[in-house]
């Protein structure tokens, strides 16, 4: 019997990023056909010639003007033939980390607007984009527990308390302080600098550091990065 497909493949992105004590969300406007405009994950088809991470950091670039630190595939959408009433697509989510604080964002190609969105404040996305991202919220609290990927939302040097916030934020729990700072200083792998916060608010405060490296040579030892909340 013979197996005439008509399928095509798209990668989108869910972008975290985290500011002023918030979890954010990168979204792109855009039309798509002759239907309203609406917002959605930036993202796009794979190019014949490309590999999926390429076509993502591509449509990111082309859409956002984002480049990324940290991306890692979440999961594939498929089941749903309908997803796109166009065509029968399939979609290879990623969900990226970046310093939100420090990035310029950019609409172009065939995005009309760029916007950094809250959590709590996402629109109705095109297609099935709601889902994706919620299964990219999910993923991000669970890895933020057992691996050090919390890092890549902060500036390279940053407040202990700014690192205390941003569990408590992702993970809507709250922690006791003085444990995290105990733990995570235990870990070795986040330095203290010689830097103050250029905030002058009472007593001056020390910047922080995580060190990418030290940790890499410590997981190949077999160290394990673990942080829990009662």
């Amino acid at each position: 019997m013979e197996n005439l497909q008509n399928i095509r493949i798209a990668v989108d992105a869910i972008v975290f990023g985290y500011k002023n004590n918030d979890l954010y969300a990168l979204l792109i406007e855009q039309q798509f056909g002759t239907s309203e405009k609406y917002w959605a994950l930036p993202g796009g088809l794979v190019q014949n010639s490309e590999s999926l991470s390429d076509a993502v950091i591509r449509e990111l670039h082309e859409e956002t003007n984002v480049q990324l630190t940290f991306m890692e595939q979440l999961y594939t959408f498929g089941d749903d033939i309908y997803r796109d009433s166009r065509n029968r697509v399939i979609s290879v989510a990623y969900y990226a980390l970046v310093d939100a604080s420090n990035l310029e964002i950019k609409a172009d190609t065939d995005a009309e607007r760029v916007q950094w969105f809250k959590i709590d404040e996402i629109p109705p996305l095109a297609f099935d984009h709601n889902s994706i991202l919620q299964k990219g919220i999910e993923r991000l609290k669970a890895k933020l527990t057992y691996e050090p990927i919390g890092f890549d939302l902060l500036p390279e040097e940053f407040l202990f308390s700014d690192l205390e916030n941003l569990y408590c934020t992702i993970l809507e729990k709250e922690i006791e302080r003085r444990n995290f700072r105990k733990k995570i200083l235990s870990f070795g792998i986040v330095e203290e600098t010689e830097n103050y916060s250029p905030i002058k608010t009472g007593r001056p405060a020390k910047l922080f550091r995580f060190n990418k490296k030290k940790y890499n040579d410590l997981a190949k030892d077999g160290f394990h990065f673990e942080i829990k909340f009662a």
